[in-house]
């Protein structure tokens, strides 16, 4: 029987690299980066990030800091992918921010700490214009605000 649970960490594992590699190409590729491109400037060699890209290899959380750094994207966003990190409160909005290849990591910073003020004012209830049921948002609040 412990064989049979070795097998299926084992793959566990694997399929994590390989979801890890796959997203890797997927940000590189949207990026309109090449893998030697993005080796230099992660500081890792061609065949490595090569195999990382394959799922034969798992990276560290420090390599995978550097690839981050060489797609411009938050390192947050791969540890999650990776399952170092759980997924932040906030969902796919945050996920998308985060992840987002044209933000610097500042703007990606202001606006998370924007989304967060507004979903704690709404969990409050410190506000008088809470969105309507129909799905107003706070450009509505803010729109009412003005009037």
């Amino acid at each position: 029987m412990p064989r049979k649970l070795d097998k299926s960490i084992d793959e566990a594992v694997a399929d994590l690299g390989r979801d890890i590699g796959e997203y890797i190409r997927q940000q590189r590729n949207t990026a309109k980066i090449s893998l030697r491109q993005l080796a230099k400037l992660a500081g890792v060699s061609n065949p490595y990030l090569s195999q990382i890209e394959r799922g034969l290899r798992k990276p560290s959380a420090e390599i995978l800091q550097q690839i981050a750094k060489g797609l411009r994207i938050s390192a947050e966003a791969l540890y999650v992918e990776a399952g170092i990190l759980e997924q932040r409160e906030g969902g796919a909005l945050a996920d998308a921010i985060v992840t987002a290849p044209d933000l610097t990591e500042r703007q990606k910073q202001v606006l998370l700490d924007v989304y967060e003020s507004f979903r704690r004012e709404n969990t409050t209830g410190k506000t008088g214009d809470r969105p309507a049921a129909g799905g107003a948002g706070p450009a509505a609040a803010t729109q009412n605000k003005e009037e």
